[in-house]
């Protein structure tokens, strides 16, 4: 059953169009993320889910429940979904059982704070006060005090943002797990591709206004809609191709595709750095490149190459390494499936 149903939805601010028919699908128990640049509508889209933002039309669905239609509009206090904002937004004068518990019924508070201290690793924290607790902490607490009335729905408004990237790494991480943990449906909005790749069961990406595309992080990764999508998804060569069937002929050769392209056509297809191999000597499916810049990331080496077929590659192709390339001549072969996209 779907948690969380949008369709054809279309908000505003004042006459300025900010949502321009977005449809999104949430499962019960997913971990969903609405992922775009700034500006592309992606807060919107969660205030309006929320109810701190009108509809003008379409549909927001939680449960079979028709939240907002455009004409009728469940006040947000009755929607049963809990707000995470990105500065957490806890009571300072509140201890952190009191913000935890907060709006609950007193006979319920004592039992719910306890179990959701234990549920974000914070026990025995409570009767501290937020100035006396880390960034970390603090956004656990806050995520805490939204899962407390059990609510159906969770949103996330870039919760992580303010956080150095060390502490935003393992602190995501652990709420995923949190979230997971509790059972929880739950939005993500970001325009961290990272973050989006590792927190979600399924991404929804956001461009103008609208969703493009949703799918797993792996095959959104692996099979973007089109060349925008890809390379917001992480770095992309978009190789020229002819495309028939389940092949590809390209300057590389013939490359094996993700699916059936149908009749034979002109087309750019999707190649991941990782997919490029770089060699000393030429060979079958090798193209000749000169390697410009190479760059040390900590876990592998970016190599920036000039190929010598400027017709029918990019410039620069890019290559992830496990070794450094010295600057001069490689010569590039593709591992791994083309992925056709639209341009």
């Amino acid at each position: 059953m779907t948690g969380l149903a949008i369709t054809d939805l279309y908000a505003a601010h004042g006459r300025t169009p900010i949502l321009d028919g977005v449809d999104l699908a949430v499962p019960d128990g997913a971990l969903a993320c609405v992922l775009g640049p700034s500006g592309c509508g992606k807060s919107t889209l969660l205030r309006v889910i929320a109810g701190f933002h009108p509809a003008q039309r379409g549909e927001v669905a939680l449960g079979g429940t028709v939240l907002d239609d455009g004409r009728r509009r469940l006040p947000a206090e009755r929607r049963r979904i809990g707000y995470v904002p990105q500065d957490g937004a806890l009571f300072p004068h509140l201890s952190v059982a009191a913000n935890i518990g907060f709006g609950l019924p007193r006979a319920q508070r004592r039992d719910r704070v306890a179990e959701l201290l234990d549920l974000i690793g914070l026990p025995g924290l409570g009767e501290r006060h937020p100035h006396q607790l880390s960034g970390g902490q603090q956004q656990r607490v806050a995520l805490a005090r939204a899962l407390a009335p059990r609510p159906e729905l969770l949103l996330l408004d870039e919760p992580f943002a303010a956080l150095d990237a060390a502490l935003r790494t393992e602190l995501r991480a652990e709420v995923a797990q949190t979230l997971r943990a509790a059972g929880a449906t739950a939005v993500l909005v970001t325009h961290d591709q990272d973050e989006a790749l590792s927190f979600a069961d399924t991404i929804a990406v956001m461009r103008g206004g609208r969703i493009v595309q949703q799918a797993a992080p792996q095959v959104l990764y692996g099979e973007p809609a089109d060349a925008a999508v890809a390379r917001f998804l992480g770095e992309a060569n978009i190789v020229p191709a002819e495309l028939a069937g389940r092949r590809a002929d390209t300057a590389f050769g013939s490359l094996a595709l993700t699916g059936d392209a149908g009749a034979a056509r002109p087309g750019p297809v999707l190649l991941r750095p990782r997919q490029l191999r770089l060699s000393s000597v030429p060979g079958p499916g090798r193209v000749r490149a000169l390697v410009q810049r190479c760059h040390f990331r900590g876990s592998d080496h970016r190599v920036e190459l000039l190929a010598q077929d400027t017709e029918r590659l990019p410039s620069p192709l890019v290559a992830y390494t496990d070794r450094p390339w010295p600057e001069g001549e490689a010569y590039v072969e593709v591992a791994g499936l083309a992925h056709p996209v639209s341009s």
